[in-house]
């Protein structure tokens, strides 16, 4: 549909504005009644368009997005029931007050969205998020690992008198 509208001479930005006010994929509709969702198709494509880095370090577990553009009030992070870290947020086309023309545009605009299943061992309730140029930072503190319990006797009692008996 793009290229029969973009052949009549329509401006690209509008174009673009149509897709995010109509919600069009920009793939062709597919009759098939197993189809993925429009939502699934651009969540999907979100995730693969927002780079990030994950790294372990002794005591957290360190996460690195790039969501250039972005104001850190537009960021969301939170960690779902299933344990899975969520990084979303949206840049969208600054509204201009003059009349303008896009000869080229090429810096991404949409969603953002990264999605990490935490280990076992990441504390939920210690979790930072810092945004600085275009960049989060989320840092999970690791649990401490459980300490190893020493072997324990348990006195054996002779029912019924509250005295023990040794063996």
């Amino acid at each position: 549909m793009d290229i029969e509208l973009r052949n009549m001479g329509l401006d690209p930005s509008i174009i673009d504005h149509l897709h995010e006010i109509l919600d069009f994929s920009d793939e062709p509709e597919q009759k098939v009644h197993h189809a993925p969702s429009r939502a699934y198709v651009r969540e999907k494509r979100a995730m693969a368009a927002t780079p990030a880095d994950v790294k372990e370090y002794p005591s957290s577990y360190v996460f690195v997005v790039d969501m250039p553009g972005m104001k850190a009030d537009q960021i969301k992070v939170h960690v779902g029931e299933d344990n899975v870290l969520v990084v979303s947020g949206e840049r969208k086309r600054e509204k201009d007050k003059d009349v303008v023309k896009y000869v080229k545009m090429e810096r991404r605009l949409g969603k953002y969205l990264k999605k990490f299943v935490l280990p076992e061992n990441a504390d939920t309730d210690k979790i930072t998020a810092v945004y600085q140029d275009g960049v989060l930072t989320i840092t999970v503190e690791k649990k401490p690992a459980p300490e190893h319990k020493k072997p324990k006797t348990i006195e054996v009692m002779l029912a019924g008198t509250g005295s023990t008996m040794h063996a």
